[in-house]
């Protein structure tokens, strides 16, 4: 019956519902406590510590240091690059909950860190366009939704555009290749939409995605926004994984 009930409410009646299922109380999914938000205040400031990241690619550095060694020697297309928090206990967990196993409810208090990370909020605001980082057609397909779109749209809803960036060729599995063979395995992976990639030429952009762990993927799509003509192109990534993958 509640189904129903919910495929006949209107588009803005079940934006109207999502919002406030959001501010539900509910138990922490870290803690246990109750009541609280799925991730409560205290577990997002003993988990989500301010760290002081490369400015280019979000590794954690020590403080005073604004670029890692290989964004010096070899700059990504990225201006810029944020993260939240580190890929680790507790976030994977949640992201798996999120991405895996149906839950598009974690989007909402995923985002909320996401905003609350240094520079995020400037970011968006300055932002022209916001762009999530496509799925395959068959990973889309399995999951259901896509991760990243479900983010930048609570990140930016106005601003938000997840038909403008591409993915328009399947790739083998990341995992277990170097960086230089991930961003290989992605050449021609991604590409804008033909009748509107005028749309990023001298705009400033957002990518959004959840995980990054070598870049090679955010690299790849800020490759082709800055052949398009993007005049800044920054990455907002809910984790990051601590160290470069091995190569």
């Amino acid at each position: 019956m509640l189904r129903l009930w919910r495929h006949r409410l209107s588009s803005s009646s079940r934006s109207s519902l999502s919002s406030l299922l959001d501010r539900v109380p509910s138990q922490c999914a870290v803690c246990r406590a109750w009541p609280a938000r799925p991730v409560c205040d205290a577990c997002v400031t003993r988990f989500a510590p301010l760290v002081t990241r490369c400015g280019r690619c979000a590794l954690p550095l020590p403080a005073g240091v604004a670029h890692c060694g290989e964004c010096i020697t070899r700059p990504p297309p990225l201006d810029a690059c944020l993260a939240a928090c580190a890929y680790a206990w507790p976030w994977p967990d949640c992201i798996a909950q999120f991405k895996f196993q149906g839950r598009a409810g974690w989007a909402a208090p995923l985002a909320t860190l996401l905003r609350s990370a240094p520079w995020v909020e400037p970011a968006l605001e300055q932002a022209d366009l916001v762009l999530p980082m496509p799925l395959a057609t068959g990973r889309l397909r399995e999951r259901g939704f896509n991760q990243a779109h479900e983010l930048a749209r609570r990140l930016a809803p106005g601003k938000t555009d997840a038909r403008l960036l591409l993915r328009i060729r399947e790739t083998p599995a990341q995992s277990g290749l170097s960086r230089a063979e991930r961003l290989r395995n992605l050449q021609g992976a991604f590409a804008l939409e033909p009748l509107r990639a005028e749309a990023v030429r001298g705009r400033r952009i957002v990518l959004v995605d959840d995980v990054m762990t070598s870049g090679a993927s955010l690299f790849s799509a800020a490759q082709v926004l800055r052949t398009g003509g993007a005049a800044h192109i920054t990455a907002i990534v809910l984790a990051r994984t601590e160290l470069p993958a091995a190569g």
